[in-house]
C-alpha cells in the first residue's frame, strides 16, 4: 500500500442542458466518471435537463467538466452549469432514474 498523502476530494454538480437526454448521456458520464475515479451520481431530471454529483481530486473533477461540455455522440450540449457543492461519501458512481 503506498503511504502518499491523498489528494484533497472536492465535490461539484452540475446542471447540463441541451439534447442530453435518450443520446446516452447519463452512461457516457459514468463511464467518464469512473475512468477518472470520480464519484457520485448522475441523473435525469423533469425539464430534460442531467444534474450530476461529483466528488474526486481537482484534476479529475475538471476532466469530467470538459467532459460534459463535449458530451457523447448525437448529444448537443447548450449549457453547463457548475456549482461547488459539499463533498458526499459515494463509494462509487452510478446513475439515479
Amino acid at each position: 500500500m503506498s503511504h502518499e498523502k491523498k489528494k484533497d476530494v472536492i465535490a461539484r454538480t452540475y446542471k447540463v442542458t441541451g439534447r442530453v437526454q435518450g443520446v446516452g448521456f447519463r452512461y457516457f458520464v459514468k463511464n467518464k466518471a469512473e475512468a477518472l475515479g470520480v464519484r457520485g451520481y448522475v441523473r435525469n431530471e423533469d425539464d430534460g435537463g442531467v444534474f450530476v454529483y461529483a466528488a474526486g481530486d481537482a484534476a479529475a473533477i475538471s476532466e469530467l467538466a470538459a467532459a460534459l461540455h463535449r458530451g457523447p455522440q448525437f448529444s448537443e450540449v447548450r449549457t453547463v452549469e457548475e456549482k461547488e457543492a459539499a463533498v458526499q461519501k459515494f463509494s462509487s458512481f452510478g446513475i439515479e432514474r
